[in-house]
């Protein structure tokens, strides 16, 4: 018999949000209305939270 094919799973997006350095572990800001659980989305000019609308705009160098 021929063997099955199998898929790859994708890791959850979850994981990608922490990183271990050091023996610590790092996560994304969140937002300070939210609290945390609610992570900050990092654009290229601003920091945004997808459930409240709170924006930090980045300083220009």
């Amino acid at each position: 018999m021929a063997k099955k094919k199998t898929k790859n799973k994708v890791v959850s997006m979850k994981y990608k949000k922490f990183t271990i350095s050091g023996g610590k572990i790092e996560r994304k800001p969140a937002c300070p209305k939210c609290g945390p659980g609610t992570f900050l989305a990092l654009h290229k000019d601003r920091q945004t939270c997808g459930k409240c609308g709170y924006t930090v705009f980045n300083k220009r160098e």
